[in-house]
């Protein structure tokens, strides 16, 4: 139904966007809450399943009930069921 409606599967599902710039930025559109957030690591839930980012010196630098942005040295991006 989604594909014959020819709406973003995205916006259909609720799916968690992410945009990576090189390894220093990661936002996340789509997101429900932060559950964890430390210096090397941030797990983030989403509709679907949870987000780990994990890296050196992340941050938060804003968030909105839409979307945040999270900076720093990024080494991994896990999803988690």
């Amino acid at each position: 139904m989604i594909s014959s409606l020819e709406l973003p599967r995205d916006l259909m599902l609720g799916a968690a966007i992410l945009t990576v710039t090189g390894n220093q930025e990661v936002l996340i559109a789509n997101y429900k809450g932060i559950l964890e957030y430390e210096d090397s690591f941030i797990r983030v839930q989403t509709k679907n399943c949870r987000i780990l980012i994990s890296g050196d010196h992340l941050a938060i630098d804003y968030y909105t009930n839409e979307e945040m942005k999270i900076t720093g040295t990024i080494t991994d991006i896990l999803y988690e069921n």
